[in-house]
Order: structure tokens, then sequence, then C-alpha cells
């Protein structure tokens, strides 16, 4: 990349192309822009947001605009957003959140709009939530979460509903997880997760389940895995990865099969990079990455291939590598 970032987004236009927005660099918080083109193997840098930000969320909605909300700039959380216009590379300012918020999630929903939970501001964790609507380019409270959160996950599940997992609360790291219905805007509890945990993965697996991964709570960074059945609402142990890791990705690629790439633990900043098999809930190991990092992003390419960009050593790195 142009520029050395980590706690960045990356999001996969309708051309093909990756954007990459934002992030901390060398001793800056950047409000660049740039875009991979996996056709040449190339990045061109794009218009500049309006704010520098970290810790923001990046969201592709329906009309192909790209949303960016909330953050970080060093003087405090950020409750602006910005869209980009990819037919142009421009920027646009858009609504302002109701609350300004860093690691927060943002998820968008089948009607088209944005659903965004919890996050981190000066005082504390947040357990408010708001929706973006694209028609309007407004936001709206929607109902509260039943707890403050930050670094959790948000995840649509296939029946629509959004499952919020884990995170921080300011005193305690959290097991507990809840759904969010987006036709009565009400969050119900559902089951525990076996393990408390912030810092780790959600993702959505081909047979409907959620399987979380990693992260760190008061004991330990955390190896374990579990599987969440949208059926039951009941939460089921599988196959602990290899090594434990936090602040890693995990990407569902074109066989099913869950990639989880870096990260860092008590003994060391990661490069290794291993698959879980949902077929036969077991984890193998596959090829190193070139870079240790974490606080990076991974997105699945048009060919199938994973494009890993940018993350932490001492700084923010500019390295991008792609697994095959």
């Amino acid at each position: 990349m142009y520029d050395a970032r980590c706690t960045h987004t990356a999001s996969m236009l309708a051309n093909g192309k990756t954007l990459v927005t934002g992030g901390y660099g060398r001793d800056a918080f950047l409000n660049s822009a740039e875009l991979y083109d996996p056709s040449t193997d190339n990045w061109k840098k794009t218009g500049n947001m309006n704010f520098a930000r970290q810790y923001h969320t990046a969201t592709v909605l329906s009309n192909r605009t790209v949303l960016v909300a909330g953050g970080f700039n060093g003087s405090g959380s950020l409750n602006s957003a910005e869209l980009y216009y990819s037919s142009t590379g421009n920027w646009g300012k858009t609504g302002n959140m109701n609350f300004a918020r860093k690691h927060h999630t943002a998820t968008v929903l089948s009607d088209g709009k944005t659903l965004v939970t919890g996050g981190y501001t000066g005082s504390g964790s947040l357990n408010s939530v708001e929706l973006y609507d694209p028609s309007t380019g407004n936001w709206t409270q929607t109902g509260n979460m039943n707890f403050a959160r930050h670094y959790h996950t948000a995840t649509v599940l296939s029946n629509g509903k959004v499952i919020v997992t884990g995170g921080y609360s300011d005193v305690a790291f959290l097991s507990n997880a809840e759904l969010y219905d987006p036709s009565t805007g009400n969050w119900t509890q559902t089951g525990d997760m076996n393990v408390a945990r912030s810092a780790h993965t959600a993702t959505v697996l081909s047979n409907g389940k959620v399987l979380v991964i990693g992260g760190y709570n008061d004991d330990a960074f955390l190896s374990s895995a579990e599987l969440y059945d949208p059926s039951t609402g009941n939460w089921t142990q599988t196959e602990n990865m290899n090594v434990a890791r936090k602040l890693h990705t995990a990407t569902v690629l074109s066989n099913g099969k869950v990639l989880v790439i870096g990260g860092y633990n008590d003994d060391a900043l990661l490069n290794s990079a291993e698959l879980y098999d949902p077929s036969t809930e077991n984890w193998t190991k596959t090829g190193n990455m070139h870079s240790t990092r974490h606080d990076h992003t991974a997105t699945v390419l048009p060919n199938g291939n994973i494009l890993v960009t940018g993350g932490w050593i001492t700084s923010g790195i500019a390295s991008c590598e792609i697994y095959e």
C-alpha cells in the first residue's frame, strides 16, 4: 500500500476492487484511502476522507456507496459518518450518528439499513444502537442492547436477525449473546457462550451456524472456539485452534472452510494461519504469512484468493500478501 496502516478497514466493491480506508500509520491518524485492483495487482490512491479515523467501520450499501462511521482521531471518539462514491472516487458527508463511538460494529440488514451497535466513547462502553437509512442519510435510534459492550461482534443470521457476542463492558469480559430483530427493533438474550471473550471473531458457516474463535479475557489469550446454533439458541464447544490469538481475522473460503490469520498472544505477534473444516470440526495449520501482523484486514477477492493488508508490528505496516 502507499500508506502504512493498522486498525483500518477494507471493503470489496462491486467492481472487484478493494477499498482501504483510514487507520493509524507511523505516528499519525489517517484520512487517506486507496484501491487495490486484482487485475493488475497494483494500488492506486483515491479521494481522502473528510476526517482521519481509526477503529471505525465501513459497510458497502445496496446503492454501492461505502458508509464509514465513527472511530477515533487521537482527540476522542467520533460521531461523524461519510460516504465513498466509487464512480467518482470522492467522499461526501452524511448524517452524524447520535453517539460518538469506536470499537463498535456496523452490519447491513436485509432492508438495506445499517445497524451500528455498542462501542466505546470517552465515558465508557455503550449499549446504544442506531440505524442508518441510505434513502434519507439519517440515523435513528433503535432498541438498546441489554449489555453495554465494545470489542464485540455482530453477525447477520440466515433468518435476518443479528447476533451480538461477547466483548468488554468496562468492568468485565462478557460471555453473553443477544439477538436483534429488525422487524421489532428489540433485543432478546440467547444462550451464553461457554467462554467470556473480547477481540474475537464470529463467522457464519454454510450450515447457518456461527463460529466464534479466540480472543482474550481476564484469564488468558484464547485458542478456544465454539458454535452457535440459531435453531436452538445454544452454544457447543468445538476443537481449539492450534494457537491462541486475538485481533486476528477469520474468513470463509469458497470451499466452506474458515481461514484464521495472524493476531497476537502473550508469547508473540503471529504470522501463523490455520483452517477450520466445518465438516470435521477440526483445525489444520496452513502456510505462514511472510510478516507477523495484528489489527490487519483479510478480504475475499473475486477469484477466491484472500488479500491481507497492513496491520501492526511496532507501528502500522504497508505490506500486503495474498493467500491462494
